[in-house]
């Protein structure tokens, strides 16, 4: 059997010896983690980019039906979290014979998973694109006909996140990333093609982009299952015979990954909520904000990067004892934190000339200046809650996570209503609201890690 290229037992013990090889090996794996989530963002941006010019409605479709795929994510959390947190554990405890129990528990969730949220999407297309964008017209016919393709191909989607989970889980992160760039490579070439037309091929307009997209995924999750099988991790070969089952395995599974897809479900829904609240203030405050999040997705993405790699590497040392997951909690809130810094600065003084480039409204650039500002310190408080999350799932507390973002959610939006509410604050209240609210997960999380981990570290 193959060996996965990245971080092996005997490496991940030794890296929380000290903070730098800590940190180390978290970028070791994170990096990769990185440019994988970033690349599903830039898929989104390809459909976009490729059907603007059949008009706004089309624009508008696409943009609908990927913010749901993005929900929809949030579904097939708990097995790929759940996946790479139990194989990585079993390698680390040397419980070999764990893993091809572990992959059986993961199809079996797929399968129940997937054929709710494909069939049941395809066939409820028209009141869901209803739900999402209103009324009649073009912006809902076209979000119907993409939801046509992209509700079935959804099952191409949750197997690719449920297999880049196990990979992870043997600390290989950079085949993921390596068959993401792959399917946004091809989606590049495919999407022209079937959307416009060329040659033989029909013009297919708005469902040539789902298309696309679909088969585009579907070349990549083919070659990472060609890989898969070739490094024969359901092959339990020589190890010791295991006493896990698969109902047992599965229970795990759901344990860890559940609370994980709470937490992202969560976070989705504070967001929209507060997109609503900001809609009263009229359509500069909206625009600025819908520009400001989108350009902090590059930011926040490397938190959760460094949230995946902090979560593998504990699992992968949970016998090294509390100070070892002490060791990279701290470590992994460093280096979300000197993300965070870095990027919030950038943004607070730049924040204006950045968001003349989306948009040459003066309210939307002042507006957006503003914003910006108040994410300096948002980013801040983010990067410690997030980059400490991943001690949490690896550590076997996941439970942590969801009631962290609860708190923040408890706090943020009813504070949102109240400050945006006060004449003096207006929009701004919602700013601050975030700072507040982000900042209550904060000292949760801080808490919760100092009476979890770090007492004996």
């Amino acid at each position: 059997m193959s060996t996965t290229p990245d971080i092996r037992t005997a490496s991940a013990r030794s890296a929380v010896l000290s903070p730098a090889a800590t940190r180390w090996s978290l970028l070791g794996l994170g990096i990769p983690v990185y440019l994988e989530l970033l690349s599903g963002v830039v898929a989104g941006v390809i459909d976009t980019i490729w059907v603007s010019r059949l008009g706004e409605a089309a624009v508008g479709a696409v943009a609908v039906a990927t913010t749901l795929e993005n929900v929809l994510l949030g579904v097939i959390l708990m097995a790929n979290v759940g996946a790479t947190v139990m194989i990585a554990d079993a390698i680390g405890a040397k419980r070999r014979a764990e893993v091809p129990v572990i992959m059986g528990a993961v199809r079996v969730l797929w399968l129940v998973i997937t054929p709710v949220v494909a069939v049941g999407g395809f066939l409820l297309r028209e009141p869901i694109a209803r739900l999402l964008v209103g009324g009649e017209g073009d912006v809902l016919r076209l979000t119907v006909q993409f939801f046509a393709i992209s509700f079935p191909g959804i099952a191409v989607f949750f197997a690719q996140n449920v297999v880049d989970g196990v990979f992870k889980g043997t600390g290989d992160t950079r085949t993921p990333m390596r068959t993401a760039i792959l399917a946004n490579a091809l989606i590049l070439v495919l999407d022209p093609l079937l959307i416009y037309g060329v040659g033989p091929l029909p013009h297919l307009g708005v469902r040539g982009a789902a298309l696309g997209m679909l088969l585009g995924r579907a070349i990549a999750l083919c070659v990472s299952l060609t890989i898969l099988r070739r490094r024969r991790l359901a092959d339990a070969g020589d190890a010791e015979p295991t006493d896990l089952r698969l109902w047992g395995a599965l229970r795990r599974l759901l344990n860890i990954g559940l609370p994980a897809s709470g937490d992202f479900v969560l976070r989705m829904g504070i967001s929209m909520t507060l997109v609503g609240i900001v809609a009263r203030f009229g359509e500069d405050p909206l625009a600025a904000y819908g520009i400001g999040f989108k350009v902090l997705f590059f930011v926040t993405m490397a938190f959760y990067a460094v949230r995946q790699a902090g979560s593998i590497l504990t699992a992968r040392t949970r016998g090294a004892g509390e100070s070892a997951e002490s060791m990279i909690g701290r470590q992994s809130a460093v280096l979300a934190t000197l993300v965070g810094a870095g990027a919030g600065f950038l943004l607070a003084l730049g924040g204006r000339f950045l968001m003349g480039l989306f948009s040459d409204a003066p309210g939307v650039v002042d507006s957006g200046g503003v914003l910006f500002w108040y994410l300096f310190p948002y980013l801040l408080l983010l990067a410690g809650v997030v980059g400490l999350g991943g001690v949490f799932t690896g550590g076997g507390r996941a439970q942590a996570l969801f009631w962290v973002t609860l708190l923040g959610a408890v706090v943020q939006i009813p504070l949102a209503f109240a400050l945006s509410s006060w004449s003096v604050l207006g929009v701004e209240g919602v700013w601050l609201s975030m700072i507040v609210g982000t900042g209550a997960q904060y000292a949760m999380s801080y808490a919760l890690f100092r009476r979890y981990f770090a007492e004996n570290g």
